[in-house]
């Protein structure tokens, strides 16, 4: 019979939610890498910033949910950097900016801090 504490398991699906949070980031990186190099009108472009839009949308959600267990000050941060990912992302759409090589980088950082 298998015995596991509550704190075991809740350690598990914490491990388990941020390797789906690397997944899902390592697939905006590659749909970023691909919409730079096709531009930023390009359909490939439009996937990339919805994609990354809803991604980051998703995870303020959960960051700004009152049981999610990490430190506030974290939490505040990243739901800035989140809303940078959001509001960049727009400009793109908007034809205002082409960074996506800072969108790169940002969402790079935060996976590998997922670790």
């Amino acid at each position: 019979m298998y015995c596991f504490s509550y704190a075991e398991i809740l350690g598990d699906s914490g491990a388990e939610g941020r390797q789906e949070e690397r997944l899902a980031l390592d697939h905006a990186l590659e749909l970023l890498s691909t919409a730079r190099e096709k531009g930023p009108t390009s359909p490939e472009a439009a996937q990339a910033v919805l994609y990354l839009q809803k991604l980051w949308g998703f995870l303020i959600r959960d960051l700004s949910d009152p049981n999610n267990e990490l430190a506030d000050a974290l939490r505040a941060n990243l739901i800035s950097i989140g809303l940078w990912v959001i509001k960049e992302a727009d400009e793109i759409v908007q034809a205002r900016s082409t960074n996506f090589a800072g969108l790169i980088d940002v969402n790079k950082t935060i996976r590998d801090g997922l670790a």
